[in-house]
């Protein structure tokens, strides 16, 4: 059981390093950001009725667990339309660095979701992550309008990870993903046929723009999204919540090294990452004590 769930924490891990490189490439794709989650949505659903299919994995789905999957597809589609737009208007660090209050967030709501006592030591990590936002606020408050969007971001972020910790113990994590994807596209579809977005000129994208988006769909997306719901099986998702505190770190490191630019911080910047970055290490540690007294 210890090595499986290590194992699913290593997994956590890299899901959360590519979600870091995907705020870069949010970043380098120029098309609006609902655009650009219309098709990350679609390309990704694509991919994953293709990998349900060659798995022989059925579609079949209750209807109450489908209605509740379209919920969560909306949920997703909104989060990652504030996510995008957070970082065209502001920057990937900025919007990233907003995502470390997701912790707080879910240490709060994760005791109404599942029933169970409220940590003070959730509590009291969420408290020095604001902290280490604070800071970082501070000497940035010219990415304000961005800190806004992000902060929307993640809190729709928080909801949908806790909805999908309960449905992933009834349904297999490709189906899920499946359907929260398709429902998500097909909610941006309506609104995009009502606001008369599509036209020739809507699917003319640069051939940069296809390649940035097939692998944002199929690694970061398809991949990504789904392999992180199945380490929900494994860990609470306070924990993937908390663990999900690194992609700032990453996505910051790699947009320096390969946006550079006004992804080059201040150094209280910097500061404040590495305050959560510290928490995130001492969550850990702390879990795994209590965890040995039990």
């Amino acid at each position: 059981m210890q090595n499986d769930n290590l194992k699913s924490y290593l997994n956590l891990h890299l899901i959360v390093f590519i979600w870091g490189f995907t705020a870069v490439l949010g970043a380098l794709i120029t098309i609006p950001a609902e655009d650009l989650v219309w098709y990350r949505m679609l390309f990704a659903s694509v991919f994953l009725s293709v990998f349900l299919a060659l798995t022989r994995k059925s579609f079949r789905i209750p209807m109450r667990g489908l209605l509740q999957l379209v919920l969560v597809g909306l949920l997703i589609a909104l989060h990652w339309i504030f996510f995008f737009q957070a970082i065209h208007i502001s920057n990937v660090s900025i919007t990233l660095s907003v995502f470390s209050l997701g912790a707080f967030f879910a240490s709060l709501l994760e005791p109404i979701f599942y029933g169970r006592k409220v940590l003070w030591y959730e509590v009291f990590f969420g408290l020095i992550i604001i902290a280490g936002l604070s800071l970082i606020l501070q000497v940035e408050s010219g990415y304000i309008n961005g800190v806004f969007f992000a902060l929307a971001s993640i809190i729709l972020g928080v909801l949908f990870t806790l909805m999908n910790g309960k449905l992933i113990t009834k349904h297999d994590p490709s189906v899920i993903t499946f359907y929260e994807f398709l429902s998500g596209f097909f909610f941006i579809s309506i609104y995009f046929i009502f606001e008369g977005k599509f036209s020739i000129d809507f699917f003319i994208l640069t051939f940069n723009n296809w390649i940035l988006l097939f692998i944002l769909a199929a690694i970061c997306t398809a991949y990504a999204f789904t392999a992180s719901v199945r380490v929900m099986r494994k860990l609470t998702p306070y924990t993937v919540m908390l663990t999900t505190n690194l992609e700032p770190v990453y996505g910051i490191i790699l947009a320096y090294f390969i946006i550079g630019g006004k992804e080059k911080m201040s150094t209280e910047f910097y500061i404040g990452a590495l305050i959560i970055v510290i928490t995130v290490i001492l969550n850990g540690v702390i879990k795994h004590y209590y965890k040995g007294k039990e």
